[in-house]
Parts: C-alpha cells; sequence; structure tokens
C-alpha cells in the first residue's frame, strides 16, 4: 500500500501531460494512420517513461543501480547508433533504384531539395541554437527518420525526442504541407505539362553495380557518409545480386519489423518530462516544419530553373518528390498532377526523383558529420 501511495504521491502535473503526449501519438498511429510502424511505440514507450518511478527507466533503488529496459535499449542501439543503421539496411532492401537509373537527370531533386536541411541550421543558429544543436535541428529536413536520429544522437542526444517526433510526424504529413507550397509555386500550366515515361531496360549488371558504385563515390566525397550509405546500400545490394533472395526478404520484413519496434521504444527513453517540456521543443517543432516547406520550395523551383534550359520541359511537381520521403512524395505528386489533368502521369519520374532523395539525405547527413566532428 505504501508503494501504491509513493506512486501516486509522486505524479506531477508534467508527466501527466507526457502521459497524454504518449496517448496523443498512439491515436495518430491508430486512428489517423501517421507513421504507425514508428508513431505506436514511441506513444506506447512515452507513456512507460513518465509513469512515477518507472522500472522502463534507469535509477536508484534502495542504493542499488537498476538498469531500466528501454534505457538500455537507448544505450545499446541509439547511443551506438546501431538501430537507424539497420534501418537503413531494410530500406535498402526495399528501394528498387531503376526509375534513377533509367532518369539520371531526377537526381539533381534529390540532393537540392536537402537544401532546407543547411538553411534551417542557419536559422537555428539565430534562434540560440549552438551549432550541433542546430545540425540536429536542420536534419529533420532530411524527411528521413533514420537519418534525423543517426545525426541528432550524435551532436544532441538531449534533443533526440523532440527531433524524432518532428521527423515522423512531418514525414507522415507530408500530404498536407507539400500541396499549398507546390500550388503557391507553380502555375495550374506548369502543374499541367506532360512527361512522357519511355521504360528503358536496365540490366542485372547495372543494378549490381550501382550500390557498388554509389558507395565507393560517395564514401571517397564525404568519408563521413560511408556508414549510413554503405549500409542503405549493402541493403540494396542483397536485393539486387538475386542469389541471397531470402537474407533480402528478411531484411525487408523481419530486420524492418524488429529493429522499428525497438527503435521506437528506445527513442521514447528520451520522452521524458524534464526533457520534452522545454521551450525549445515548440522551437524545434516549428522549424522541422520550415525545414520541409524550404526543402518543398527549393526543389520545385530548381525544377522552374531547369525548365529554363531545357527543350523538352519538365513538371515541376517532381522537384517536390525530391525529399526523401519514399514513397509518400511521389505519390503526392502524381496524385496533383493527375487533380490538374486526369491524363498527366508523372509518377515514375517522381519515384526516380524519390529515391535520389534517399541518396541525398544520406549525403546530407553525412556532410554534416563531416563538418562537425
Amino acid at each position: 500500500m505504501g508503494n501504491f501511495v509513493e506512486g501516486v504521491m509522486a505524479l506531477s502535473f508534467q508527466q501527466i501531460t507526457m502521459i497524454g503526449i504518449g496517448s496523443f501519438l498512439i491515436y495518430l498511429a491508430v486512428v489517423k494512420e501517421y507513421e504507425p510502424t514508428l508513431l505506436l511505440p514511441m506513444g506506447f514507450g512515452t507513456i512507460l517513461v513518465n509513469i512515477p518511478l518507472t522500472s522502463a527507466l534507469t535509477q536508484m533503488v534502495a542504493g542499488k543501480v537498476h538498469v531500466g529496459a528501454l534505457t538500455l535499449l537507448f544505450d545499446v542501439g541509439i547511443a551506438t547508433e546501431l538501430f537507424p543503421l539497420l534501418i537503413f539496411i531494410a530500406i535498402g532492401a526495399m528501394i528498387d533504384f531503376s526509375p534513377l537509373l533509367q532518369s539520371p537527370l531526377t537526381a539533381v531533386f534529390g540532393l537540392v531539395a536537402q537544401a532546407g536541411i543547411f538553411l534551417t541550421l542557419g536559422l537555428a543558429l539565430l534562434m540560440g541554437f549552438d551549432l550541433n544543436e542546430a545540425a540536429a535541428i536542420g536534419i529533420i529536413g532530411a524527411a528521413d527518420g533514420p537519418t534525423s536520429i543517426y545525426v541528432a544522437s550524435r551532436f544532441a542526444p538531449h534533443l533526440l525526442g523532440p527531433v524524432s517526433v518532428a521527423a515522423y510526424s512531418y514525414m507522415a504529413l507530408v500530404p498536407l504541407i507539400q500541396p499549398p507550397i507546390i500550388r503557391l509555386l507553380t502555375t495550374t500550366r506548369e502543374r499541367k505539362i506532360p512527361m512522357t515515361y519511355l521504360e528503358k531496360p536496365v540490366s542485372r549488371g547495372a543494378k549490381i553495380l550501382f550500390p557498388i558504385i554509389v558507395t565507393i563515390v560517395a564514401g571517397i566525397l564525404v568519408p563521413a557518409s560511408v556508414s549510413l550509405i554503405g549500409f542503405l546500400m549493402f541493403g540494396n545490394l542483397l536485393r539486387e545480386s538475386g542469389v541471397v533472395d531470402r537474407l533480402a526478404q528478411g531484411a525487408q520484413n523481419e530486420l524492418a519489423n524488429i529493429v522499428t519496434i525497438l527503435l521506437g521504444l528506445a527513442i521514447s527513453a528520451t520522452l521524458t518530462a524534464d526533457r520534452f517540456l522545454q521551450p525549445s521543443t515548440l522551437l524545434i517543432l516549428g522549424m522541422g516544419l520550415v525545414a520541409f516547406v524550404l526543402d518543398t520550395a527549393v526543389g520545385v523551383l530548381s525544377a522552374r530553373l531547369l525548365n529554363c534550359f531545357l527543350k523538352t520541359k519538365l513538371n515541376p511537381i517532381i522537384g517536390a518528390a525530391g525529399i526523401s520521403a519514399f514513397p509518400m512524395a511521389a505519390r503526392v505528386a502524381q496524385k496533383m498532377a493527375n487533380k490538374e489533368d486526369k491524363t498527366c502521369f508523372i509518377l515514375m519520374p517522381a519515384v526516380a526523383a524519390n529515391v535520389s532523395g534517399q541518396i541525398g539525405s544520406v549525403l546530407a547527413g553525412g556532410l554534416l558529420i563531416a563538418m562537425l566532428s
């Protein structure tokens, strides 16, 4: 009875608030279906870590250190950067880079659409954050959860909670964030530009060489990106080699599912009331939204700029698909074009830009690590 009373008496308003936030994340996952694979474990984990005297976190009990399960997961999987890297293997095994190999020009959008990362970094510096914290905030603009977690855990682990929530929440909200920006920066005529897609056969050799060459080139240019790009491309090599189908399927399914559960729970170890309920949290969430808006805007404007030099015009909507939110950004692009003209199909060029965004976001993360390490 004494322990029961002690737990009730220890419950603070801040903890009640965080339990409410955890419940809201569960609501977004279950009812709205916003990134449920991560927001659901994060939401439930948030409840676990904000229960008074919780055994889920490491604490002193009767003069002895009691290691909490979620603290252990964080130390083993996040602090060591292991979980995000394992997720990259799964992502790589899921991605087909054939559209990019068929339309290499779209790689431009996967690079320029990362501009929001660095523009937001500058904004965070102006808002009073130090350089490491600004990098952790800017990386939200990668629109790539594992990259955001990887960079934030290295440079500002105390901001990992709000950075992760912002990254995954805004990824889920891409269908709401991007269309108004695209409409603002394009004309109706531009959004109706048709794009003829001629499917060119991509040889098995090219598919196998692609992840190897990308890893070598990216590693030489940005050595700090080797772990990120290497694990992503290793997963893709499993897929394209054709000789380890069981491993490729395991990476896409069992590995992705298990690590996603552990990753979500591990992140929740940082979502305690004393860490999350800070004035800076609202700033981080706001700047994360700005990063997504800037990514979209730069991608669209770069497509319009390219059209000034191209004989065959591009539909500028595909520039917005250069962010790494795969495959949602490509779907948004196709839906918008089809809404303007039922005969306008830009899905495959948008997919090409979208998968190039996966590479671009990883390179941007590696570049930040190289600059700040």
